[in-house]
């Protein structure tokens, strides 16, 4: 399985962001996917996950309201648009899957490179 993540920049606080992840080598449609961040120095958490179908979704309190994940199965991509960003949104945001909406990142199986989001005040 491969995870190919992009979209990640430069951009001013209150700007907007999408990242965009492709997947390949498994059913992409039978599987949760998700975003993770990690900022420097600090452990990896968990950002957004996705059902399979796309129907239900669960984001990070410190999100919520502001970021929208999503997926397109007939193209084998997952989506995160990012709205009002903020400074401590910094990191670098990483793409999953797995089998369970988790909150973990030991719950996923396979991850992407990663894409570097940097917002600046």
């Amino acid at each position: 399985v491969q995870l190919q993540a992009s979209g990640g920049g430069l951009v001013q606080a209150g700007g907007s962001l999408r990242l965009s992840c492709v997947a390949s080598g498994r059913t992409f449609s039978r599987y949760v996917m998700g975003w993770f961040r990690q900022a420097p120095g600090k452990e990896r958490e968990f950002v957004a996950t996705i059902s399979p179908s796309g129907g239900t979704t669960n984001y990070a309190n410190a999100v919520k309201g502001r970021f929208t994940i999503s997926r397109d199965n007939a193209n084998n991509m997952v989506y995160l648009q990012m709205n009002s960003l903020k400074p401590e949104d910094t990191a670098v945001y990483y793409c999953t899957t797995g089998n369970y909406m988790a909150t973990m990142s030991g719950e996923y199986d396979y991850w992407g490179q990663g894409t570097l989001v940097t917002v600046s005040s």
